[in-house]
């Protein structure tokens, strides 16, 4: 009754055989519909809202800057599941040519070769890549299995997928609804590489991660604090001199309600960590307001991405079985 977030998580781990871990987290859904991370570091059953039995999901929380770099197959195999996962909620944005070859790469992995007598007329319409697609993407699809990736064992297709997929602009976006300061929707979202907004499905937004000095949250309004460096001409000549200057913006979105809103400055706080920070005894405990005002304290309690590389590197065993 009492156990830790971290007891539940190692003890799914180990039910794996996983050791590259860092990565992921346990997922789950309060009775008003808002998502949360389970936190390690507090009883399992005081952070739920619910009566149980309680549901909670194995996810991807932070996805590798590189997952092809990743030590072990099995890491690998499960973050291609997230992924296809992604690509199939409409998560994973592409132009058509790629949602083309990333679902040939999941059809190679998932029933192999093609072969005539056992993959009739339209084969591939039979499973689910996206939310939905056209008879004319379903027909590239085939074309791309049948044509390009024969001989390609499981793993290679998923390492290849996890190649593609991992240059897409939204590669890693898990995003949260809010609306902008005019009152248009967007999603916001946090990646290894940085800040994503989305309206349209286009990103608008990209804040790199050494650009974000600050976030805070007060009730539904998110605060994201920006300081970029740009090149600028003086106003003298000659003009192929030019000034290093500095803008500080502030981005401000407001979420559908003040859990929403916290939920998303902690993904902020925790993903900003895992990817900036050089070592994990950097990390500090954040406020979500002004000093002067009473907010929430929050603090990163894992390791950061360079920490957990290093560590994967020194993984020296037998490899695990899969069960695909």
């Amino acid at each position: 009754r009492d156990a830790k977030g971290q007891y539940l998580f190692d003890l799914l781990c180990h039910h794996l055989n996983l050791l590259e871990k860092d990565y992921f987290g346990i997922r789950f859904v309060d009775p008003d519909k808002q998502r949360h991370w389970l936190e390690f570091t507090k009883s399992v059953v005081k952070q739920m809202r619910a009566q149980p039995p309680f549901t909670m999901c194995f996810r991807v929380k932070f996805y590798p800057t590189d997952p092809a770099a990743l030590k072990e197959e099995i890491t690998r195999y499960l973050v291609f599941l997230q992924i296809k996962r992604d690509l199939y909620h409409g998560r994973l944005l592409c132009k058509t040519s790629d949602a083309a070859l990333l679902a040939a790469y999941i059809l190679q992995a998932e029933i192999g070769d093609y072969d005539p007598g056992k993959h009739p007329e339209g084969y591939s319409s039979k499973f689910q890549f996206f939310p939905k697609h056209s008879e004319k993407l379903e027909r590239k699809i085939a074309e791309i299995h049948k044509s390009e990736l024969s001989g390609q064992t499981p793993a290679t297709s998923e390492l290849n997928f996890l190649r593609k997929a991992q240059t897409l602009e939204t590669y890693g976006v898990d995003p949260h609804p809010c609306k902008d300061v005019s009152g248009n929707a967007a999603f916001l979202a946090f990646t290894p590489f940085g800040f994503v907004v989305l309206q349209g499905n286009k990103r608008v937004h990209f804040i790199k991660w050494n650009e974000v000095t600050k976030m805070k949250f007060e009730g539904k309004t998110f605060y994201l604090y920006v300081s970029q460096k740009e090149l600028r001409a003086p106003l003298r000549r000659p003009t192929h001199f030019f000034l290093l200057q500095e803008k500080k913006i502030v981005l401000t979105y407001f979420a559908p309600t003040p859990e929403a809103c916290k939920h998303l400055w902690k993904c902020g706080i925790e993903n900003q960590a895992f990817y900036k920070l050089e070592k994990s005894s950097q990390v500090r405990t954040v406020s979500s307001s002004n000093l002067f005002f009473k907010g929430s304290r929050f603090r990163y309690s894992g390791r950061v991405a360079k920490e957990v590389m290093e560590s994967s590197a020194k993984i020296k065993r037998e490899p695990p079985e899969i069960h695909r």
